[in-house]
């Protein structure tokens, strides 16, 4: 099948996605908006507002789109499967762009929506609650207050979010059993090795070190006080811009090479 697409294809092979799969699909999808729900209202009970919102977003959408990415290329675990999957009479572009609009379009604007409903929902209610007659009531009203779609916590947590999808589409299509537990493993792995590494590296140009970020910072002891030492603005800048936007471009467009190699 050539790289062609045909709207009518791609339709016809979204309906087929989301029928012979809903479990993987629907069902997961509203058992982590049920999940994400039961975690805000827990950690809400022990930690506030703030913990809860903050957990509940991290969760919810980088942990849920990570999750529900790794069922997108699920066929690969029998050869049956992988076969006629590889067979379907639909373009690996399509197959690719159906995996994207479920895990990277679909996904995050329901648990958006979501979350931004319970979370309304939750902080109206914390405020009807409040005495109106007491001298604290604007000191209490004002301390507890929706979450910011579009503040640091969450411009952070869309870099996971794009990170952790292009990372698990990925994985599913190089591990063909256990694709979750595989992609996972090898995150952590990867994770630790960069961090040890960086450690090492600092541990042999500076002593008391109390924290070292890869191409990011230096924190040392200086008696009892603390110092940081960080990259020079314009190298900080690409060194985050790389993490943040290329190396998630690159990781969702592997799937689509992937693919290819497969058919072929």
């Amino acid at each position: 099948m050539s790289d062609t697409f045909s709207a009518k294809r791609f339709v016809l092979l979204l309906k087929k996605t989301i029928a012979e799969r809903p479990m993987q699909t629907i069902g997961v999808m509203v058992l982590w908006l049920l999940m994400s729900l039961i975690l805000y209202v827990a950690a809400k009970k022990l930690s506030g507002f703030g913990a809860a919102q903050n957990l509940t977003f991290i969760w919810g959408l980088a942990g849920g789109e990570f999750f529900i990415s790794s069922f997108m290329f699920g066929y690969f675990s029998t050869n049956a499967n992988g076969s006629s999957y590889l067979t379907l009479p639909v373009s690996f572009l399509e197959k690719w762009l159906c995996a994207i609009l479920i895990a990277g379009i679909l996904y995050p604007i329901i648990f958006l929506l979501f979350f931004h409903g319970i979370d309304t929902a939750f902080v109206a209610a914390y405020h009807n609650s409040l005495d109106k007659t007491s001298v604290f009531y604007q000191q209490q009203y004002e301390s507890v207050y929706t979450f910011s779609l579009n503040g640091m916590v969450a411009q952070k947590v869309y870099s996971l979010f794009l990170a952790f999808g292009g990372a698990m589409l990925t994985g599913s299509l190089y591990f063909n059993k256990i694709a979750l537990i595989k992609t996972g493993i090898s995150l952590t792995l990867l994770f630790l090795i960069i961090f040890g590494v960086n450690w090492l590296m600092a541990s042999t140009l500076f002593q008391n070190i109390n924290d070292a970020g890869p191409y990011d910072h230096v924190t040392l002891a200086v008696g009892k006080e603390t110092g940081t030492l960080i990259l020079p603005t314009n190298l900080e800048h690409n060194f985050h811009t790389g993490i943040d936007f290329v190396m998630p471009v690159v990781l969702w467009f592997l799937p689509l090479l992937r693919l290819r190699e497969k058919e072929f």
